[in-house]
């Protein structure tokens, strides 16, 4: 499909597909790196919920982060891909986070016509955590997530949209990576796909092609061999546990016009689908 077509031409070629969709839990996690001012992510988000489709978004927002640190004179520290937060470092990601980036996707999906409620995990214990490594501080690894208190915001005809803080054992607030959230929010959902969008095409292979559709096994192959590396391997991995209670997840460049709609509902799809 030509990348410039509308999202009515999409959905055109699209229509086999739709039907079985309706009703269906697809979970997006959407990362700032994905969002510009051409954008079709939060108009795609707008037209599954119009199509029935239950969507629930969990978004990063690491650059923002690294921005309003620097603002303060604070250096961003990273330990294996993940950001040490100590206590003055959580207050700038619940502000940043919880805050400015939630409100933002909650404002532009409203705006284009959808209905969107903000959250972040510490709201009504929506997700719940421990701290993971005492020399990362306050960040957490999820150990439990509400799905009715989802499945009630989805049934009341709105798209949450969820920050990745979960409340740690002490109610206090704790740092999640947001593709590992997601995942954990997919599993707990029993959701129909679990989807990334990125700013990279999709998983490649070791001579750099693009790989549309890989397996359990063969995603722990090539993270083995390291050709799977760097920020792909949290993505790659929160898809792995998203498989533990969804059919397949999927890894696709949101940068391009009405991914979601491509991926969805046409046959070629834009990124790499994982499986069992």
């Amino acid at each position: 499909m030509d990348e410039h077509r509308g999202v009515a031409e999409a959905l055109a070629e699209a229509l086999p597909y739709v039907a079985a969709h309706a009703g269906q839990t697809i979970v997006v996690k959407v990362g700032g790196s994905t969002l510009g001012s051409h954008d079709t992510t939060l108009e795609d988000i707008v037209t599954l919920q119009q199509l029935r489709v239950n969507v629930v978004v969990v978004h990063g927002g690491g650059n923002a982060i690294s921005g309003w640190l620097k603002r303060i004179g604070k250096v961003a520290q990273f330990v294996n891909g993940l950001r040490v937060t100590d206590e003055e470092t959580m207050e700038v990601v619940l502000m940043t986070l919880g805050g400015q980036v939630n409100k933002a996707l909650v404002g532009g999906i409203q705006k284009k016509g959808g209905r969107a409620l903000g959250l972040c995990g510490i709201d009504g214990g929506l997700i719940r955590g421990v701290r993971k490594d005492p020399q990362l501080g306050q960040v957490g690894e999820v150990t439990a997530v509400d799905a009715g208190m989802l499945r009630s915001i989805l049934a009341a005809g709105y798209v949450p949209v969820i920050a990745p803080i979960a409340a740690g054992e002490a109610g206090e607030p704790l740092n999640l990576n947001a593709d590992t959230a997601a995942g954990a929010v997919a599993g707990a959902l029993g959701a129909s796909k679990l989807i990334f969008l990125t700013d990279v095409p999709g998983v490649k292979g070791a001579s750099g092609e693009l790989l549309p559709e890989l397996n359990e096994a063969s995603v722990r192959e090539l993270i083995a061999s390291g050709v799977i590396s760097g920020g792909m391997i949290p993505k790659v991995e929160a898809c792995l546990r998203g498989l533990e209670g969804v059919p397949t997840t999927h890894i696709i460049d949101g940068r391009l016009p009405h991914a979601l709609i491509r991926e969805l509902f046409t046959h070629e799809g834009v990124g790499t689908m994982i499986t069992k």
